[in-house]
């Protein structure tokens, strides 16, 4: 187990992210960002994940009180093309067909801030899911649970669409929304915690 040396900040909203923290013993204060998530022009999903997680981080900081800060992005991408959270029911049907028996990769980035340093360290890590051929009925059901709404890609493998991955290939927590070992390696790394 690990165990912060003093309050980490989690620039973010997700409950999932607060939760996987606390399970490696981790206690955060939780403040969400009001970063805009949109990606440049031809930017690369995991520099834009990582570039947002430091915004999110920074920009938190800038109006709380606290030295560690740590921001998260996590995005779904397919063939290039990136997947955010879905505006609405209908975009996450539409998400869920395109990723229906294909393989896709999660993207997570992320950034621990140390505001007394002014120094971010972080990284972007890719998980590869595959996702089993989808009947038009569980997405149709699946997406009238609202689940989909506040995740990327339009699901969540925690949850009620566990049973629509074949497999996976890399972090399970990143797909959750959190790489967990490099984060806490991260967190110690930088003297935010310790073993």
């Amino acid at each position: 187990m690990v165990r912060a040396t003093e309050v980490i900040v989690l620039a973010s909203a997700s409950p999932r992210r607060a939760a996987l923290l606390r399970s490696a013993g981790i206690d955060v204060r939780v403040v969400a960002s009001g970063i805009v998530e949109s990606a440049h022009p031809g930017e690369p999903p995991g520099d834009y994940a990582r570039r947002l997680a430091g915004a999110k981080a920074r920009e938190v900081a800038s109006r709380t009180s606290g030295r560690f800060y740590l921001g998260a992005d996590t995005v779904v991408v397919l063939e290039g093309a990136i997947l955010e959270k879905p505006l609405d029911a209908f975009e996450a049907a539409a998400m869920l067909r395109r990723l229906s028996g294909r393989a896709h990769e999660v993207v997570t980035g992320f950034e621990v801030y140390d505001r007394g340093a002014d120094r971010g360290v972080g990284a972007a890590v890719s998980t590869r899911v595959w996702f089993r051929r989808l009947h038009e009925p569980e997405v149709a059901a699946y997406v009238a649970t609202g689940e989909p709404l506040d995740k990327a890609g339009g699901y969540g493998i925690q949850e009620g669409a566990a049973s629509m991955v074949e497999r996976i290939e890399g972090s399970y927590t990143n797909v959750v929304g959190l790489p967990l070992a490099e984060v806490v390696e991260t967190l110690v790394r930088c003297g935010a915690a310790e073993w």
